[in-house]
């Protein structure tokens, strides 16, 4: 594939991308699969290229409008073009030939464009603060409270790409076995910094050259949700709860802290994600664990399971601040219930799992957001509502995790942690008998 065919399949997969409200990955991988004829230098330049038409989406609709053309992924990809990738008009020009498989001729409208970003870069002095850092309207007044001065430098650390971070389950390998396969395979692995079972990768590949994936010895996981599920500090023998399951990324991790030894339930709303979680259970060879479809989080399971069990994991649904590194799409995606009624959710969840929880059992409230409604506040009401609950501080409930600062809580930052943003909560129950229904 030439480079104008790439940038006009490029703009095609960026079409996708904004007429859908499914999430960048899901689009990218339907996308791909209808054109198995893409290969694979091809599909890792094109997803580079529409990672950063969306982590510069904001800043690029600001200098369309400055020049009054109209907002399009076509007329974003020619400001990128230009601001982004120091491309001249007449180069822009020869790629947008009208060609057979490349973008079609500049209208006479596209060619003032480019003649008006010439010379410029992505940013300007006159650009508002929630332009030039890409923070939407609905975040900017809780994110600002959340990092006070640092507001910026955090925000600018959102919009740099992610590294690739690998979780080895110890059931199949070990981490050192595991750096020595992807070394032999000429990549540049490391241990991560703060996860005693991670691996780090610089950036993003093809994880065709991953082999550990299909045989279950690694799984993809940031690390900062990898310390989450080292904060349960599930033992093998318990009985424990992953209550917003998902496709089971922290369930898995949990599974392999236990050694396939005791009972471990993974929970969740939707099915699909739960058969997702099962498959993947099996590929990683973890047999402790079922996975229970909730109708809804006060579902009667949890009733007739009440006191039943030693850790219960409470990873909510959230607003995804944490996230926007990673995902740079949902950042324009405001929390689909609102975040009051977000809120208000989160709580109820966490009061219904705490029923599960047995007497002296732990409970760990997580999030990947960074907006302080979502975590420290949400903690402080479930703790004033539920006096038989105390904050376990992390040196307490986490002796041999090192490199955190001391504190109450877990609360991870791409600047401050290079992780994505995760904050987590661990409560314990008095050792008593459970409070009656």
């Amino acid at each position: 594939m030439n480079s104008a065919a790439r940038l006009q399949a490029t703009l095609d997969l960026l079409t996708d991308v904004e007429r859908t409200a499914r999430p960048v990955d899901a689009v990218t991988s339907s996308f791909f699969r209808s054109r198995r004829f893409i290969d694979e230098q091809d599909r890792g330049a094109m997803l580079e290229l529409l990672y950063a038409l969306l982590r510069h989406q904001a800043r690029l609709g600001w200098w369309l409008a400055r020049l009054g053309h109209a907002d399009s992924p076509r007329a974003q990809l020619l400001a990128w073009l230009i601001l982004g990738q120091g491309r001249s008009p007449s180069n822009v020009a020869r790629q947008f030939d009208g060609a057979k498989f490349a973008p079609a001729p500049l209208s006479d409208a596209e060619r003032a464009l480019l003649a008006g970003l010439r010379n410029h870069t992505i940013e300007h002095p006159e650009m508002p603060d929630a332009v030039r850092l890409e923070c939407p309207d609905w975040a900017m007044a809780p994110l600002r409270q959340r990092f006070g001065g640092a507001f910026a430098k955090e925000m600018a650390a959102t919009l740099t790409p992610p590294p690739l971070d690998l979780r080895v389950n110890p059931i199949r390998a070990s981490r050192a076995e595991v750096l020595k396969g992807l070394h032999k395979l000429g990549l540049e692995a490391e241990a991560t910094a703060l996860s005693p079972n991670g691996i780090r990768l610089p950036e993003r590949l093809s994880l065709a050259r991953l082999p550990g994936l299909k045989t279950g010895e690694i799984e993809i996981q940031d690390e900062g949700s990898q310390l989450v599920a080292l904060l349960v500090d599930a033992q093998p023998g318990e009985r424990v709860v992953d209550f917003c399951a998902g496709a089971g990324g922290k369930t898995l991790a949990l599974a392999a802290q236990m050694n396939n030894r005791g009972h471990l339930v993974a929970c969740d709303v939707n099915e699909s994600r739960l058969k997702r979680c099962a498959e993947r259970l099996r590929k990683a060879g973890l047999h402790n664990a079922e996975t229970r479809l909730l109708a809804s989080e006060t579902d009667k399971w949890v009733k007739r399971r009440k006191g039943g069990f030693d850790r219960v994991l409470v990873d909510a649904p959230c607003s995804g601040t944490g996230t926007w590194r990673r995902n740079p799409d949902a950042r324009w995606r405001a929390p689909e219930l609102g975040l009051e009624a977000l809120i208000a959710l989160q709580s109820r969840i966490l009061a219904s799992a705490a029923r599960l929880v047995k007497p002296g059992g732990r409970l760990v409230y997580a999030t990947c957001s960074l907006l302080p409604e979502e975590n420290e506040a949400q903690v402080a009401a479930f703790l004033a509502a539920n006096p038989a609950f105390r904050v376990v501080p992390l040196a307490e409930a986490a002796p041999n995790l090192t490199g955190l600062t001391p504190a109450e809580y877990l609360s991870l930052t791409p600047a401050r942690h290079d992780t994505d943003g995760f904050f987590a909560a661990v409560l314990q129950r008095a050792d008593q008998a459970p409070e009656s229904a």
